[in-house]
């Protein structure tokens, strides 16, 4: 996620004063898992951490499916972010109090000490590296979603040789079709021929209609989008197995404090049991983005 729209100035339901809750839930039930607290891992956590019940939480609200508003209006909060969030708070024995912050904000915020950690689908990356710690839970990137049945049988990159792609102007989608001409031309098959739309939705709009045979777009929006449009009748997400997170995928993790090592260590451990017990698996697949969770708890993912 580079930048994404503009947070409203509200606390979550889950601590609308943002304040430390006196009592922590002793388990949360997420995507129909009861999830209860592991002893030992908040047994591990800072001691500051255990002893006001709560993790701070900035995140940039909306930006489908990983954080949303469960209506407008309204403080309420939904999304991928938010349940790992409550899913992760309760194997700690503290909950997890989110806060919308602007997205170019998050990182400076918890430097300042305002949060002890964000999660906002926040790319982790070198630079963020050097002054906040990652938890790796996701690897996204581009994704095809064409129209359900997938008549034209698309399942790569290749396959959009020599047809019409719609996508939105200037974004990492446009770049990737512009690169993969070269490819076409190799394969002595004529190139895509990319058109160029001012929003993402009128690219939607061009596929809904049959006027292209695909739209490329970041893999969760596409992932959500396919779920939730129609009641999930309309369209579907290409999973090529050589990009299973999208191609030009990269880390997305949750971002901590440096100043709370403790606290990192004992999220990365609370997410790998919940990988291990398929409760993240249970949480990606609800938001229709099963494919971009990791295997892997990572802490600071290697990117190029």
């Amino acid at each position: 996620m580079t930048a994404a729209a503009a947070a409203t100035a509200l606390t979550s339901c889950s601590d609308s004063k943002g304040e430390a809750s006196a009592t922590a839930p002793r388990q949360v039930t997420v995507a129909d898992v009861t999830i209860a607290q592991d002893k030992a891992l908040h047994d591990a956590l800072p001691e500051s951490i255990r002893t006001a019940g709560t993790v701070r939480v900035a995140t940039d609200v909306p930006y489908a499916p990983f954080e949303m508003f469960v209506a407008e209006g309204k403080q309420e909060l939904t999304g991928l972010d938010y349940d790992l969030g409550q899913a992760l708070g309760a194997k700690l024995g503290v909950r997890f109090a989110f806060t919308p912050q602007k997205f170019d904000g998050i990182v400076p915020a918890i430097q300042a000490g305002k949060f002890d950690a964000a999660m906002s689908a926040m790319t982790d990356n070198k630079e963020r590296q050097a002054v906040v710690d990652f938890v790796d839970y996701s690897q996204s990137g581009s994704a095809v979603m064409v129209v359900k049945g997938n008549p034209e049988k698309v399942a790569t990159l290749d396959d959009l040789c020599g047809k019409k792609v719609a996508v939105q102007a200037a974004t990492n989608q446009l770049e990737l079709l512009n690169g993969h001409q070269e490819a076409c031309k190799k394969a002595g098959r004529p190139g895509i021929d990319v058109q160029s739309f001012p929003k993402d939705s009128d690219a939607q709009l061009a596929l809904r209609s049959g006027k292209v045979v695909a739209q490329v777009q970041t893999k969760p929006a596409a992932g959500w989008t396919a779920k939730t449009a129609d009641g999930g009748n309309t369209f579907e997400v290409v999973d090529d197995p050589a990009a299973q997170g999208g191609y030009g995928a990269s880390p997305n993790g949750i971002a901590v404090s440096k100043k709370l090592p403790q606290l990192t260590d004992a999220i990365q451990k609370a997410l790998q049991a919940l990988i291990d017990d398929g409760t993240v698996t249970k949480i990606f697949d609800k938001y229709g983005v099963a494919s971009i969770a990791v295997k892997e708890a990572t802490k600071n993912a290697e990117v190029s």
